[in-house]
């Protein structure tokens, strides 16, 4: 990796550039559309505000991952940092539309991001109390917990009615073989844009398998305008303590996200102006999708692990995919083309970039001392966050928003490492690392 590469304000020629840009909107595209899609499944709405809604996630994606790489003054990282709708709210919005409606989904998203905004004057504070431990807890969990969701889509994405079929395997293993050989045996911009390359590979092999389908583009026209607050705001006051827990999940997790960036694309710490800048645009960017009737927005841990993986650090690459975003967003039947690659093909592009999430989070880890205290908090929290992940059933008994929480991995496995490394002491004898036999 050469030191420019290192450089977030490095600009590569404009057509490496735009290519590498594109491979970031290609990793984070069908998990920003997925979260829309099962938040209004399970809410119900028709299939119009199905389709608008998906809209404005894209747009709302790429104007809030301009905050982060080009934002004004105080606000935004200024770091390679691609933001998408957020999976973590997805246990609260649910019971939230089922039982309010979406102007409810929308208020208490607006309030959330509100809050995450004060939350980045503390940022300080914050980042004494979240070490590289904690935050690297997070970003494994996040990694783990999304490589499910690539290894089903590889399979042919949940639904299919030929879910595992061969030739959805066989797409996904052509795209993570095409990225790991781009990348080993090519230097410089082929083997950054690797994931780009091997993505446009198996959809050339899609073709004669009869797997594209141009309907919707066909379908659909060519610019289009979200209208604002078309689902109106509301904030009942009982959704109001559950946005403030998970506006302070989401904040460990941009902390985790943009720590990961810094240690993966540049070998070094993340600072208290990134940091604060990371969060406040991480906040305004929520706050500004549900004005547009966008679900909350994050940062996106998958474009952590293709940091990791090109070694390109570059903020302005990240800008010009936040304007092929906001391209699909008013663009429907370029949104639309986007969306005809198979799942398979994306699947195979997440099970090496949400790998690439997992080595990024235990980098973290690694970078405090794994004595007996911080080996307890990493085994308790990746041990109970994964673990109520895999076995939801266990807390069935408690009320449905809890229960929720509980079992969405980052929730758990995060509160626990944050409130396990403040209230642990230190262990006079914590060099001593228990040896395990065999």
């Amino acid at each position: 990796m050469t030191s420019r590469n290192k450089d977030p304000n490095f600009m590569p020629p404009l057509p490496q550039a735009f290519a590498l840009g594109l491979q970031h909107v290609l990793a984070m595209l069908a998990s920003n559309i997925t979260v829309p899609i099962i938040v209004i499944s399970a809410i119900g709405l028709n299939a119009d505000d199905r389709v608008f809604m998906i809209q404005a996630a894209i747009l709302a994606a790429g104007l809030a991952t301009l905050l982060q790489t080009v934002g004004p003054g105080p606000i935004g990282a200024r770091l390679p940092v691609v933001q998408g709708t957020s999976f973590a709210f997805i246990p609260v919005l649910i019971p939230i539309g089922k039982g309010f409606g979406m102007a409810a989904v929308f208020g208490a998203s607006l309030f959330s991001g509100i809050v995450q905004m004060l939350v980045s004057t503390f940022v300080g504070k914050l980042r004494s109390m979240i070490p590289s431990l904690v935050s690297g807890i997070v970003v494994a969990t996040i990694g783990l917990s999304l490589l499910p969701i690539g290894i089903k889509y590889s399979a042919g994405g949940v639904g299919a009615t030929d879910f595992g079929a061969w030739y959805h395997l066989t797409l996904a293993m052509i795209v993570i073989v095409f990225a790991i050989l781009l990348r080993l045996l090519f230097r410089g911009f082929i083997g950054a844009a690797g994931i780009f390359f091997a993505i446009c590979a198996g959809y050339v092999v899609a073709v004669p398998m009869g797997l594209i389908d141009m309907t919707r583009v066909n379908a659909s026209g060519w610019f289009s305008l979200p209208t604002p607050l078309s689902f109106g705001l509301e904030l009942p006051v009982s959704v109001i303590i559950p946005m403030i827990v998970l506006a302070f999940i989401t904040t460990i997790e941009t902390i985790g996200d943009i720590s990961g960036i810094a240690m993966g694309g540049a070998d070094r710490e993340a600072t208290d102006r990134e940091l604060r800048g990371g969060i406040l645009a991480d906040g305004l960017g929520t706050a500004l999708a549900a004005l547009i009737n966008a679900l909350p927005n994050t940062s996106f841990s998958q474009n952590v692990g293709l940091v990791s993986f090109t070694g390109v650090m570059s903020r302005h690459v990240v800008s010009l995919g936040a304007l092929v975003l906001i391209a699909a967003g008013l663009m429907p039947k370029f949104g639309a083309l986007v969306t005809t690659i198979p799942n398979a093909v994306l699947g195979g592009a997440m099970v090496v970039t949400f790998g690439m999430v997992v080595a990024a989070g235990i980098k973290l880890m690694t970078q405090a001392h794994m004595g007996r205290r911080n080996m307890l908090i990493v085994a308790l929290s990746l041990g109970l966050g994964l673990g109520l992940a895999n076995v939801p059933e266990a807390v069935q008994i408690l009320p449905e928003t809890l229960r929720l929480m509980l079992v969405s991995g980052i929730v758990p496995a995060g509160v626990i490492a944050f409130v396990l490394n403040l209230v642990l002491p230190d262990d006079d004898d914590d060099d001593i690392v228990p040896q395990v036999d065999g």
